[in-house]
């Protein structure tokens, strides 16, 4: 089928898919229009990567467009979004505008109203449908990319109940879903009601085989060999035999220290390979890697880089995988190591894939377990490029014959898992339930189980009794928490559990949340000197809780163990009522937030356990809840890993340099940021229910907040807040004596200028940003203080010092 003979496209697209050199369409993308795609059938594409999903998808979309309405196209990572948004953007001179939406989850987005295509992740959409947007009941057509994650116990439950919710809203839409490996692809079809377009076709040849011995031995019989040296490994052999052919090639590890080591590694094979103007072009990349964060991590990036080889994973900056990514796709990087996160539809293929892990830690598990066929056929679909690549390799390692037949059995010769829904887990429920009652899609819990009737997990198990059991546990958790009432056969959702749905929080997090900010007003203000009892030794006040089925509010969680005999009433006695409740630290916020579901905590590594149990009596009065008992080994290691996630966000907006954070602490640039992220997201969240519960403390959480994100100390907060700024100009600037935004516009521009290290353009921007009148340096000399002369020396005299860091050597962000 060519171009000119597809239905319903807008007038030009056919003209612009020959100019790209489409003369035809591939098998299944003519198998898809055939079944209806562009007359707004609903379809589910099941074809190899690198066989033109996503033509198929802009096809569907386009033409529903040209009927009149609007699309969505629906992507698992933020990476992602950016990447199709750009890759959509060439239909601009076509009169189709692009809009892509991925944060902010308290945005109900009204001015994606005006575009054509909205890109956004599965949680925001969620959260855009919990928001009200006017503009969803518009849509007419919905893609859902890498489908077969509805699989994810994490994100896969969210997927799942938002195209429920989008069908239902618009009872006409056309769905198309994609996805390479779905080992059930037609159960999902019944599910959406649509076509299955099913298809191994790939336009290059992709081989999958095990390399043993000096051979790769091939799924269709045939052998290549590849000869291992006695000082090589399998890994370096390979990746060698690929660059000798003008390939580059994907590395799969299983921990990200693997993936660091191996791109060492690699980098001395790669190396030798190089031409000169190669080695210029990875010198200049190398140093835009290291201006993304003062770490180790991103100074063994650049070292790797230089030598054409790089390690990609989710302790890096969103910077670094870009420029890795981008480096790689230009054939500039010639090796990628990395963890199966690369896999997840990120386009980065390569000439060869490298499976050399195929067991990963699972704690669960109790030791290494082999990885999911759906994951190994993930990786190898990275391989082999369109008219770049000849053909694709996806090569497993094996040591010995019968690892080799084992591996053939297991993923070689086998099919993908078939893709179960998640949804009837309690912890996917509670925001599920929650958020479908608040916005008015069930008010009654028979209308909750004829919602959920919608889904996979209904259309694949067909049990009525587990889904309505785990419906019941879960709605007497949100009645015990004061999230939903009851009364007779409705349900409706409180103020408070509206605002928690808006807040797209766990309930199990909002809950969390708002009993220590509860405890800080009605706890913290006793006098604790007058009673002489600890924070541990005294109850918190409890608020008024339905007693259902045992479901109590979140401290009490923690158990009675650590409570003496003392009343209420008893302790209430020695209360000074004149007293205002203490004023929560900032500790004590990240600590709290840190406790919730919604954030992922750093683990306890050998010897944190008594390091932070000293931290933690250190602390004990800052806590927001009663700290449970030494003796209660996993409450309490569940304290400890949350009070060593606060702290690092203690550190971080205590302007503590990032490279140090991440020596501390054991994590990457990237884990920073995403704690970062989690806690500003949190603390955000928290302040809102401060407020709508009147608490005293929403000043506090809203410091506490701010100082996270701009990772800086009180006093900065008003310089950070300008735009281009950041910490480290912020300190240099507070140094310099400018310790506001009026002083920015008042001072003296050559001591503004001399703060800033003399980088005019940089500081006419900030002199712009910031409201000066005349922000241009046109004859201006940089001049340095006599204060930030002395806060250099100090900074270079202590740059050795163990505790300096806290204000030394600060990232620029």
């Amino acid at each position: 089928m060519k171009p000119a003979e597809i239905p319903e496209l807008p007038p030009g697209v056919d003209d612009q898919l020959a100019g790209e050199g489409i003369e035809s369409l591939y098998p299944p993308q003519a198998e898809a229009v055939e079944a209806g795609l562009t007359k707004g059938e609903s379809l589910v594409a099941s074809v190899p990567t690198a066989s033109g999903k996503t033509l198929i998808a802009e096809l569907a979309m386009l033409s529903a467009i040209q009927r009149g309405g609007k699309a969505l196209y629906i992507v698992p990572l933020r990476a992602l979004a950016s990447e199709k948004k750009t890759e959509f953007e060439r239909w601009e001179e076509y009169g189709i505008s692009v809009g892509v939406s991925t944060g902010n989850y308290e945005s109900s987005e009204e001015w994606l109203a005006s575009r054509d295509i909205i890109v956004a992740t599965s949680e925001k959409v969620d959260s855009l449908v919990r928001n009200n947007a006017g503009w969803i009941d518009q849509l007419s057509c919905v893609v859902a990319d890498e489908v077969h994650l509805v699989d994810d116990r994490n994100r896969g439950p969210t997927l799942e109940v938002t195209l429920a919710k989008l069908r239902r809203i618009n009872p006409g839409l056309q769905v198309v879903a994609l996805s390479a490996t779905v080992g059930n692809a037609g159960e999902i079809a019944d599910w959406l009601d649509a076509e299955l377009v099913h298809s191994e076709w790939r336009p290059i040849d992709l081989r999958m085989g095990v390399h043993f011995g000096n051979a790769i031995n091939f799924d269709d019989g045939s052998q290549r060999e590849v000869p291992v040296d006695r000082s090589q490994r399998q890994t370096e052999a390979l990746v060698g035999d690929t660059l000798d052919e003008g390939g580059s090639t994907l590395v799969f590890v299983n921990s990200r220290r693997n993936a660091e080591s191996a791109a060492k590694r690699q980098g001395g094979v790669v190396e030798r390979r190089l031409d000169d103007d190669e080695k210029a072009e990875l010198q200049d990349l190398a140093e835009e890697i290291r201006s993304v964060s003062d770490t180790e991590t991103s100074d063994d990036l650049a070292d790797c880089v230089e030598n054409g080889s790089a390690f990609h994973h989710a302790g890096l900056a969103s910077e670094h995988r870009s420029l890795v990514e981008d480096a790689f796709r230009d054939r500039l990087l010639k090796v990628i190591c990395a963890t199966p996160t690369l896999a997840a539809g990120v386009n980065t293929p390569s000439r060869r894939v490298i499976i050399r892990d195929w067991r990963r830690y699972d704690g669960e598990f109790g030791g290494m377990k082999p990885l999911d066929v759906l994951e190994i056929h993930q990786m190898c679909g990275r391989a082999g490029r369109p008219g770049l690549d000849p053909y694709g390799e996806a090569v497993l390692l094996s040591k010995d014959a019968d690892t080799m037949d084992e591996l053939f059995e297991r993923y070689v010769w086998a099919d993908p898992e078939p893709v179960r829904s998640k949804l009837a887990a309690e912890p996917a429920l509670r925001t599920h339930l929650l958020a479908t009652i608040s916005s008015g899609f069930a008010n009654s819990r028979e209308g909750l189980l004829e919602f959920l009737d919608a889904t996979l997990y209904a259309t694949q198990t067909g049990d009525d009794g587990r889904l309505s059991t785990v419906t019941d546990t879960v709605l007497d958790y949100l009645e015990a928490n004061d999230f939903i009432e009851r009364e007779d056969e409705t349900i409706r959702a409180t103020n408070i559990g509206h605002t928690v749905s808006r807040l797209y929080l766990d309930p199990m997090s909002a809950a969390e949340i708002i009993d220590g900010l509860r405890y800080a007003e009605e706890d913290r203000g006793k006098d604790e000197q007058s009673t002489g009892e600890s924070h541990r030794e005294r109850p918190a006040a409890e608020p008024e809780k339905v007693e259902t089925d045992g479901f109590v509010s979140a401290s009490d969680l923690v158990g009675d163990e650590t409570e003496d005999e003392t009343t209420e009433t008893e302790a209430e006695s020695d209360v000074d009522e004149t007293q205002p409740p203490a004023r929560p630290t900032p500790l004590g916020l990240y600590h709290l937030v840190s406790r919730t579901p919604d954030m992922y905590e750093l683990y306890l590594k050998s010897g944190d356990r008594e390091t932070y149990t000293e931290i933690c009596y250190e602390h004990e009065a800052e806590f927001l809840g009663r700290m449970p008992s030494e003796y209660e080994d996993v409450a309490f290691e569940d304290w400890l890993s949350a009070l060593k996630t606060a702290k690092l966000l203690d550190d971080w907006a205590s302007e503590v340099d990032e490279d140090r954070i991440t020596e501390r602490y054991g994590v990457g640039p990237g884990d920073i940021r995403g704690k970062v992220e989690t806690a500003d997201w949190l603390l955000g969240a928290a302040e809102q229910l401060a407020g709508t519960l009147e608490f005293s403390s929403t000043i506090a959480v809203r410091e506490a907040k701010k100082r996270i994100e701009y990772g800086v100390r009180e006093e900065l907060l008003d310089l950070a807040g300008v735009r281009n700024v950041g910490r480290k100009r912020a300190r240099r600037l507070f140094e310099a004596g400018i310790e506001s935004r009026a002083d920015l516009r008042n001072t003296e521009k050559g001591v503004v200028l001399g703060a800033l290290r003399g980088r005019r353009k940089t500081t006419e921007t900030i002199l712009e940003n910031v409201g000066r009148e005349d922000p241009s340096l046109d004859g201006v000399d940089e001049v340095e203080t006599e204060t930030a002369a002395v806060a250099r020396e100090d900074r270079e005299s202590d740059s050795g010092d163990e505790h300096s860091g806290d204000q030394s050597s600060l990232g620029d962000f």
